[in-house]
């Protein structure tokens, strides 16, 4: 909001309009990443760095910080909107947020979640949604869960990168009784290690591997061309992601046992927050120099009316 107002006293000719926010800048790391790009750091052994964001200002220090890949996940309707699980966020609010995202990242491969029931009708209704991602939003890849290899076949000849999700998929919650390990047995490993393979032959460029044991990833990112991106998967997989919110301590749940807290950003926030309404509280806030002020022939011009009004008075 301050980007509207003058950081000082205007000169007397006034300011000019300053309404437009600044325009972000290109990273630190200038090469704009793709999804061959990323196959070709997994044929180079060079790990994969992911992380969701939301939000224009997120997104902006993310990509600033060289992240290879964004993700606007559909975990925004546990983090950011606050349900209890990913699946009552609409297309509506995905596409809004990846156009968010995308005006900020200049150097990362954005990627958009496809929410629950965007692609679980026809294949028909699953690459229109799909489309919306791309030409509206600006997403430059979308993420789908679960073996849907016809939809990602479908995807890939619309020229539309893909994403898988195998493992824990959180839009099967219901299905699967809670957030649990998968892929436990020997069964349930082969059928995930058989799925990934499919995906990869249908035109997937990634896939995430969530919440399976180390060995399962290691031995599916052995097998696979394309890059696996693990979160809760062990440090074997081609790449890591993680939720931006879980990494800074601003999520209000226990964190799961994959989480690495790096900052705690919620403490940090609640100090400040608390010091500003202390600072108001107690009119310290704001001081005559955070104050505008008339120029000077103008205060004089004003004070010498009211003293002309006094005396006629």
């Amino acid at each position: 909001m301050s980007l509207a107002f003058p950081t000082q006293d205007p000169p007397e000719g006034g300011f000019p309009y300053e309404g437009k926010a600044a325009a972000a800048p290109t990273s630190r790391l200038t090469t704009k990443v793709s999804m061959p790009a990323l196959q070709g750091m997994k044929r180079e052994g060079k790990p994969i760095t992911a992380l969701t964001a939301y939000d224009y200002a997120t997104s902006r220090l993310v990509d600033e910080a060289g992240i290879d890949m964004i993700l606007v996940g559909d975990s925004l309707a546990m983090v950011v909107l606050g349900h209890d699980n990913t699946l009552a966020v609409t297309v509506d609010e995905m596409l809004h947020h990846t156009r968010a995202v995308r005006r900020a990242v200049r150097r990362a491969l954005v990627v958009a979640d496809m929410p629950f029931g965007s692609y679980h009708g026809t294949l028909a209704e699953g690459v229109a949604n799909a489309v919306r991602f791309v030409k509206e939003a600006g997403a430059e890849a979308v993420k789908v869960e679960g073996p849907r290899v016809e939809l990602v076949q479908a995807l890939t000849d619309a020229e539309i990168p893909v994403v898988g999700h195998l493992g824990l998929t959180p839009q099967s919650v219901l299905r699967m009784g809670g957030y649990k390990v998968q892929a436990k047995t020997v069964e349930t490993l082969t059928q995930l290690k058989e799925d990934a393979m499919a995906l990869a032959e249908a035109g997937a460029g990634a896939i995430v591997l969530e919440g399976v044991p180390r060995e399962v990833a290691a031995a599916v990112t052995a097998e696979l061309e394309i890059p696996t991106i693990g979160i809760g998967a062990g440090p074997d997989c081609d790449g890591q992601i993680l939720v931006f919110h879980d990494i800074l301590n601003m999520t209000f749940a226990p964190h799961a046992k994959f989480v690495r807290q790096y900052a705690d950003a919620a403490a940090l926030i609640r100090g400040a927050v608390e010091q500003y309404r202390e600072d108001v509280e107690h009119r310290a806030f704001p001081t005559d120099e955070e104050s505008y002020h008339l120029p000077a022939a103008v205060r004089d011009a004003a004070e010498m009316a009211v003293v002309i009004s006094d005396r006629l008075a």
